[in-house]
């Protein structure tokens, strides 16, 4: 990925994950070896992110939330923002066809926190969501500077409780399906193309579940992956009116 203009956007600050219902708190953990977490330097366009990152409430990412009791998987993603010749963009990738959980779909690289990356609540999901990138795609973490951490969210059909971590792509590097097995491609995709009402759609899940889609890059983004970025735009104020009436079925196989 090339840097190239800049447009009108924006993202948020690092924060724990937050108790149900309430406002993150600035970001103070730091563990030994943790990955600094900082806006100091981001692009002005990423300053809306920044803000909406604080502001926004569990509830108002998705009605999937971690159980109380504790229950489900800690997993962390990256929600990796870069500068590409139109502008703001953001890293995906597609899950190989052969996975067991969420197989083909496009997503934000991530996955399950190892016991090395260290405690779950507090530094453990920074080191897993730049941990797990550099696995997937090949990406230098080097050149991600972390920024920022939304509330703790809930996969229901995989058990994950997930903790999105934003970066901001600082210095890039090359990027690609590292292993076949786990990664089908990898590719990133403008935010303009991302708030283009003609690449919004519902998607419609076997199950009869509606949930925003994006018909962008040869593929259809659905699902959590889709959801938060929904949500992204919506309270970073990038969000355009879009036509909530168009549906598109998914795949027996979703």
């Amino acid at each position: 990925m090339t840097r190239g203009a800049r447009d009108e956007s924006g993202v948020a600050q690092a924060a724990p994950p937050p108790q149900h219902g309430k406002p993150q708190a600035p970001y103070e953990g730091r563990g030994a070896g943790a990955p600094p977490v900082t806006t100091q330097g981001l692009p002005g366009w990423l300053d809306p992110v920044v803000e909406a990152a604080v502001k926004v409430r569990p509830t108002q990412l998705s009605r999937f939330l971690p159980p109380e009791d504790g229950r489900g998987r800690q997993s962390a993603v990256l929600i990796l923002f870069g500068e590409g010749p139109r502008g703001p963009e953001l890293l995906l990738m597609e899950r190989a066809g052969t996975l067991r959980s969420h197989a083909g779909q496009p997503s934000f690289p991530g996955g399950a926190l190892d016991p090395e990356d260290g405690d779950p609540h507090t530094t453990g999901p920074l080191r897993a969501a730049l941990r797990e990138a550099e696995e997937e795609t090949g990406l230098d973490p080097a050149g991600v500077q972390l920024f920022g951490v939304l509330p703790r969210l809930y996969i229901p059909v995989s058990e994950f409780v997930v903790t999105p971590v934003l970066g901001w792509w600082r210095d890039p590097s090359p990027v690609g399906a590292v292993d076949p097995a786990e990664t089908a491609r990898v590719f990133t995709v403008p935010v303009a193309d991302l708030t283009d009402p003609d690449h919004r759609v519902m998607a419609v899940h076997p199950s009869g579940h509606l949930g925003p889609a994006f018909t962008v890059e040869s593929a259809l983004v659905w699902g959590f992956t889709a959801g938060v970025i929904d949500r992204l735009l919506h309270f970073a104020g990038w969000e355009r009116p879009w036509d909530r009436s168009r549906q598109v079925p998914l795949d027996w196989r979703a």
